[in-house]
């Protein structure tokens, strides 16, 4: 049971990371742009940690899963928040 819950979230991770990408790709403006990579991606992040953690040998490797994530969380939001500054300053200067 545990490995079809890995292939399942592993899949649909790597579904949010397509998506993602396509938005980076496919959208006109920067703030779009970002909105798609970093929600796609982040969502994307957990899905597959998620499906690691249930091949996780202990507890502690979850935990560290779970900090891996939140890491990746905070840094996505920090950049993008930096990225969509320097646009609309950009954009308005």
């Amino acid at each position: 049971m545990p490995d079809v819950v890995t292939y399942v979230m592993t899949a649909l991770g790597l579904g949010f990371f397509v998506a993602g990408t396509a938005g980076v790709i496919r959208f006109p403006d920067t703030f779009s742009r970002l909105h798609a990579l970093t929600k796609a991606d982040n969502v994307g992040l957990g899905c597959l940690l998620l499906g690691l953690a249930f091949q996780a040998d202990s507890w502690w490797v979850v935990a560290r899963l779970g900090l891996i994530w939140g890491l990746a969380l905070l840094a996505a939001g920090t950049t993008a928040q930096l990225i969509a500054r320097t646009a609309l300053h950009r954009r308005n200067s």
